[in-house]
């Protein structure tokens, strides 16, 4: 919980009064952005990263390759990574940053430093576990007093000697990612092998690789004949391998694109008000998972339009209740879920059981918050089905559970259903800080 949670005003959400006619420029991905600073740390030289997002979990990034000894400032709209690595003890706030909490750690060895982790106490929830297993794997030191969580203190040596490491990712890609992202610095590089269920938000692999490679690292990646299972849903066996060889590290410049997980509330404002919205920037080809996304609002029943000016989504004013599985795209569950509820038939969405180890626990937030507006959410072992119903304001503001993406979902239900208030609506900002003032302008509304 956030200090001077109770005491603040819930915002209350916009309805539309009409169909949105609107065009909107996201800021930058978080995901690219913090991928970029870790691979500007452990550069061999500065790094210019061109339109970061600025936003909570961004800064708590930067503020952790900071502690390690690079320094990051600001040109104009731009950042300057410059490497550098501190001597002796450091700490870093991971927040209830996921990102933070599992790349880090894997930098934090190459120190010549005693680094403490710590964060928000949603943080020591969210699975970290296999992570602090791989490094001991490779050679590093971690005191975590058996809990698998944070606190815990990465004890750096300078090096670290790499080798082979095997590694349970089903809960989170970003278990992989963070090992990848350091590997190359590692004195034989690493081999990363994934054991267990099909690894989460597989395009998140796939951009970690591409970022890999654009840096001057050679990455190799395969899949056993224990993946055929590990299919990503659109006909491609996901790895479940990944060889980096060490070597330098030398980005450059590195331009981040478009947040695409924070289109979808746009998205499906578009799709539920029977009106158009243009994403300026939308990059014609992605590292984010573009292909998916239009897919599934495709389903949903938005046509997309691709011209000079961005990518234009319009919707008729019905919404098809659909099938999906979300294992690839589980960050637009809760909008996702928010739009169901507004459709003309039921909706059933799978692959996403890790969604309950995320900011908050997804699935139970998102089956509560709506049964209290009176729709009907209920929790499947590894998904959510929606039945629309009737909805309503309730006398009590919608939780947001401290989870951004549950008030990007409060946002589409607000645009239907009158009076609906969001507690703790600012937590938006730990992704979007941008947000409700670029909502509200859309609708045309005033804060």
């Amino acid at each position: 919980m956030q200090a001077g949670r109770e005491a603040e005003t819930p915002w209350r959400a916009p309805t539309a009064g009409a169909p949105v006619r609107a065009s909107v420029r996201l800021p930058g991905s978080k995901s690219i952005t913090n991928r970029a600073l870790i691979l500007a740390a452990l550069s061999d030289q500065p790094t210019v990263i061109a339109g970061p997002l600025l936003a909570r979990d961004t800064s708590l990034m930067a503020a952790a390759i900071g502690a390690l000894g690079a320094a990051v400032t600001t040109a104009g709209d731009d950042w300057l990574v410059t490497p550098g690595w501190r001597q002796g003890r450091a700490s870093v706030d991971v927040g209830n940053a996921g990102t933070v909490l599992r790349f880090v750690p894997p930098v934090a060895a190459l120190a010549s430093a005693d680094v403490e982790f710590h964060g928000d106490p949603r943080a020591a929830q969210r699975p970290v576990w296999p992570l602090l297993s791989g490094l001991r794997q490779l050679g590093v030191q971690v005191d975590d007093g058996g809990r698998g969580a944070v606190p815990f203190v990465v004890r750096g040596r300078g090096a670290v000697p790499g080798g082979a490491v095997t590694v349970d990712a089903s809960s989170s890609s970003q278990l992989v990612s963070g090992l990848l992202l350091a590997a190359a610095r590692y004195d034989k590089g690493a081999e990363i092998r994934h054991e267990g269920p099909p690894v989460p938000s597989a395009p998140h692999l796939a951009m970690t690789v591409a970022m890999l490679r654009a840096a001057g690292a050679e990455v190799q990646t395969a899949a056993s004949a224990g993946a055929a299972g590990n299919d990503s849903g659109a006909g491609r066996v996901v790895p479940d391998l990944w060889r980096v060889y060490p070597g330098p590290l030398r980005p450059g410049g590195i331009s981040v694109e478009p947040d695409l997980s924070n289109a979808a509330p746009f998205l499906a404002a578009a799709l539920v008000t029977g009106g158009q919205l243009t994403i300026t920037g939308w990059p014609a080809r992605s590292l984010q998972a573009a292909d998916q996304i239009a897919a599934v609002f495709g389903q949903l029943g938005a046509s997309f339009t691709a011209s000079a000016a961005g990518m234009t989504v319009a919707g008729t004013g019905s919404v098809s209740g659909i099938t999906a599985d979300l294992h690839d795209i589980g960050e637009l569950t809760p909008v996702l879920t928010a739009v169901a509820a507004l459709a003309d038939g039921p909706s059933t969405f799978t692959g996403i059981g890790h969604l309950r180890l995320h900011e908050t626990d997804r699935l139970a937030a998102l089956a509560g918050q709506i049964g209290r507006l009176g729709g009907h959410v209920s929790e499947l072992p590894d998904g959510l089905r929606v039945r629309p119903r009737p909805l309503r304001a309730a006398a009590e503001p919608f939780d947001s559970h401290d989870d951004h993406r549950l008030v990007m979902a409060a946002a589409v239900l607000g645009l239907a259903v009158p009076g609906l208030r969001v507690r703790n609506a600012a937590t938006v900002g730990k992704t979007f800080p941008e947000f409700i003032g670029l909502w509200q302008q859309m609708l045309g509304s005033s804060p």
